[in-house]
């Protein structure tokens, strides 16, 4: 099972990303957990997961959590995050673990 995490300012603006992030998953059969969480926590966090995303309106925290975490983190595209594009910010994480790993 691949762990996604998402990052934003509070953890909760996100929660709607998520739920689309979720169906999306679902619908390809993908085992995997996908939460959002503040940037505060991302070392509670994100110490395990396989990616992190960050949302686009704390972008400025991308170095500091790459910092601190050994997975791949990226900001995730404003756009996709404007318009709650589960799909595509799910596909941006599997790119992420892809290339990390090799596998998702």
């Amino acid at each position: 099972m691949k762990k996604i995490v998402l990052l934003c300012a509070a953890g909760m603006s996100t929660s709607l990303l998520v739920n689309r992030m979720r169906e999306a998953a679902r619908a390809d059969g993908l085992d995997c957990t996908i939460d959002a969480f503040p940037t505060s926590q991302a070392a509670i966090h994100g110490r395990d997961a396989d990616v992190v995303l960050i949302g686009p309106q704390v972008k400025f925290e991308l170095r500091k959590v790459q910092g601190l975490l050994s997975c791949p983190v990226d900001v995730i595209d404003m756009l996709s995050y404007g318009t709650l594009n589960g799909r595509k910010v799910l596909d941006q994480a599997k790119r992420l673990m892809e290339e990390n790993d090799g596998t998702y």
